[in-house]
């Protein structure tokens, strides 16, 4: 089972969704922003990718936010409570496969993991 996390309006999360779809690689996809993000899969996923490469702080959503939120998003136990409350932080798209997780679309990473 492959699971697709992100937000939908996402431009990443958009080339992924049409590159599995044109693969025909079956997924189901995972609405964070809607559907809410677990502390149990925050914490899979720092433990699978780490923290720094989970957190995208390219965006938006991360500049706007204060420092002390930012501070806080340093540890892992204060970023999961940050990451929870914006998910719109989340680098994206989170895809778990097989007990994998990776995170951000790379087409030719992808086209080499899943043979495609």
């Amino acid at each position: 089972m492959i699971t697709l996390y992100g937000i939908p309006n996402c431009n990443t999360v958009k080339k992924a969704r049409q590159w599995l779809t044109e693969q025909q690689i079956d997924y189901v996809f995972h609405d964070f922003k809607k559907q809410g993000v677990t502390e149990a899969q925050l914490q899979g996923w720092i433990d699978a990718i780490g923290l720094y490469k989970l957190i995208n702080r390219q965006g938006t959503t991360w500049r706007g936010l204060s420092d002390e939120l930012k501070a806080q998003a340093a540890t892992p136990a204060g970023a999961i409570a940050v990451l929870q409350a914006q998910p719109s932080i989340i680098k994206r798209p989170v895809l778990e496969q097989a007990g994998k997780t990776s995170v951000g679309f790379n087409e030719a990473q992808w086209a080499e993991e899943f043979g495609a």
